[in-house]
């Protein structure tokens, strides 16, 4: 539990006995000036004393461990929550944005072998305010920094529409009372296509990126398990209905793997794929792990696919490895340790 999970009238709750504003101070505190409510000094001191040491208002992120790369331009935080479950958010500096990547879940139930989440494993589903507290510490920084929070995306730890409820309520939050405007905001999956429907019927307009990978179901199968539930041909089509319904651009993205999907054919095939509905495609050389035989695709190799793309007629963007120094890949910290130590080898035709 986070004091982010509170409600307005829950706070009226812990605060009963003062006058009605003080929940509102507390809630301004919280979510406009982000400091806990111990920090508010329009507070009374005893008050302040009261409220820092009420269990319901305690923070539920423990810094474990901060790591700093990228000449401070990436900062990691890896967070003990109260159960002793860990999870990862990352804020990422840019000339013209500041954003942070919020984890959904402690670990990951998608199996997918080249994610170091995925090679850890399941733990649990996050809360409502452990999702929004990871916002709030990044929004924080940014503003001792001198910087302002301007995207978040849902990319970190977990599969976000597994835990669909609770991630929703977030974003909710994240909108209404950070601020952050819904087309600032950007959910990923791996192809859970109830959750994408779903995510078309919702009052706010978010970006949605998948995680594709692969554009045939074949390899798609080996590499992204839940393809064999929901395979190309089904996702692609509640896809369509999410751009047809949100008027958003949607973002794939493609993991560049050695020898694995990098060829001209997966381009051609990536293209068939993006091409219907104006999908913009994010290549990533693959972040290297321990628990898998693959390497990202050598930079020469990334700007031939980027071209190969362009000249079939994607959209197409080559995002740089931001924080290779610190495994600042989702689940790198916490995993560490746990992934498999004696990895199979990879090709086209086999994993």
């Amino acid at each position: 539990m986070s004091r982010y999970d509170l409600s307005l009238s829950d706070l009226g709750e812990v605060l009963a006995g003062e006058p009605p504003y003080r929940a509102r101070q507390v809630w301004a505190g919280l979510y406009h000036r982000l400091v806990p409510p111990a920090e508010l000094t329009d507070l009374p001191a005893t008050l302040r004393a009261r409220l820092g040491s009420d269990p319901r208002l305690t923070p539920a992120l423990t810094p474990s461990r901060e790591l700093s790369a990228d000449a401070g331009q990436t900062l990691k935080w890896l967070w003990s929550l109260s159960d002793g479950a860990a999870v990862e958010t990352v804020l990422m500096h840019y000339a013209s944005r500041s954003t942070v990547c919020v984890s959904s879940q402690a670990g990951c139930a998608m199996g997918c072998g080249f994610c170091a989440t995925g090679q850890a494993g399941f733990t649990r589903h996050l809360s409502t305010g452990e999702i929004v507290e990871q916002v709030v510490a990044a929004a924080r920084a940014c503003r001792q920094a001198g910087r302002r929070l301007s995207n978040v995306v849902f990319m970190g730890m977990g599969e976000p529409l597994a835990n669909y409820p609770r991630v929703w309520a977030a974003v909710e939050r994240i909108h209404d009372e950070l601020g952050l405007s819904a087309r600032h905001i950007t959910l990923s999956t791996v192809g859970l296509v109830p959750g994408v429907r779903r995510l078309s019927r919702e009052r706010l307009p978010v970006g949605l990126a998948v995680s594709l990978h692969a554009a045939n179901d074949s390899l798609r199968d080996r590499l992204l398990p839940i393809n064999r539930r929901w395979p190309l041909g089904v996702l692609m089509a509640a896809c369509e209905e999410y751009v047809a319904s949100s008027g958003r651009r949607l973002s794939f993205e493609w993991a560049l793997m050695d020898g694995v999907n990098d060829s001209r054919s997966d381009a051609a095939q990536l293209a068939g794929r993006a091409r219907p509905l104006r999908a913009h495609v994010n290549l990533i050389p693959l972040n290297p792990t321990p628990g898998w035989p693959a390497r990202g695709t050598p930079p020469a190799g990334v700007q031939q696919f980027a071209r190969e793309l362009r000249e079939l007629g994607v959209n197409v963007t080559v995002r740089r490895n931001r924080g290779l120094a610190i495994d600042a890949a989702c689940g790198q910290l916490a995993g560490a340790g746990s992934a498999g130590a004696h990895p199979v080898p990879l090709s086209r035709s086999g994993l």
